[in-house]
């Protein structure tokens, strides 16, 4: 897989990518993760299936699959290193595309992607909007950096590499069946459960 539209699904990709792994193994903030989802699953019924965009090695998903047992689960990946991973573990169907380049006429009762809006070419969040809305029955998941507004902020090094913004809003001007049915906010210095600032929104199809 080398042929990439934009400069971030090839830095991802390839070796930095690769690195996140040994950043994020797959006990990194097990119980934060468990605390966010356990509080987002309390407010859904009924989700037997889901598909996580950009899932890397499948922290998020493990912590799903306990909450959620014996739900159907599915992973769209880029990174070759990362989808070993998630082959060796066995509980999830795996996808080795781009975001966007992948395709399927199969919904899930829940949508997902976390911390990784915040790293994709802001051109190409609409179409990922699509996406996430067209792979739901019913349930959207976002957990990313919020800003009211647009912006880049430099990224271990980086540029062009991690964009702050509404992204729960821009989804929900896009899509007029769409409601906030919860949202929160994990902060780094929670005396219990601390996570990287993420906000996160729960949205439902009307």
């Amino acid at each position: 897989m080398t042929d990439f539209r934009t400069e971030q699904e090839a830095f991802w990709a390839g070796e930095f990518g690769s690195q996140y792994i040994n950043r994020n193994p797959t006990d990194f903030e097990l119980a934060a993760r468990l605390a966010m989802f356990a509080r987002m699953i309390d407010r859904t019924t009924g989700v037997r299936s889901l598909i996580e965009l950009g899932a890397n090695i499948g922290n998020n998903l493990r912590v799903l699959d306990q909450l959620l047992s014996g739900a159907e689960l599915a992973a769209v990946e880029i990174n070759q290193d990362a989808v070993d991973v998630l082959r060796r573990w066995g509980r999830t169907e795996v996808y080795h595309h781009s975001i966007l380049d992948f395709q399927t006429d199969r919904q899930y009762d829940l949508s997902l992607i976390c911390g990784v809006l915040i790293h994709m070419n802001p051109q190409v969040l609409p179409q990922v909007y699509d996406l996430l809305y067209q792979l739901s029955k019913r349930y959207i998941f976002l957990a990313e950096y919020y800003n009211p507004t647009p912006v880049e902020i430099p990224y271990r090094g980086h540029s062009g590499k991690l964009f702050k913004r509404d992204f729960a809003g821009e989804m929900l001007d896009r899509f007029s069946d769409l409601r906030l049915l919860d949202y929160g906010f994990v902060y780094h210095r929670d005396n219990n459960f601390p996570l990287d600032d993420l906000t996160w929104f729960l949205l439902e199809k009307r």
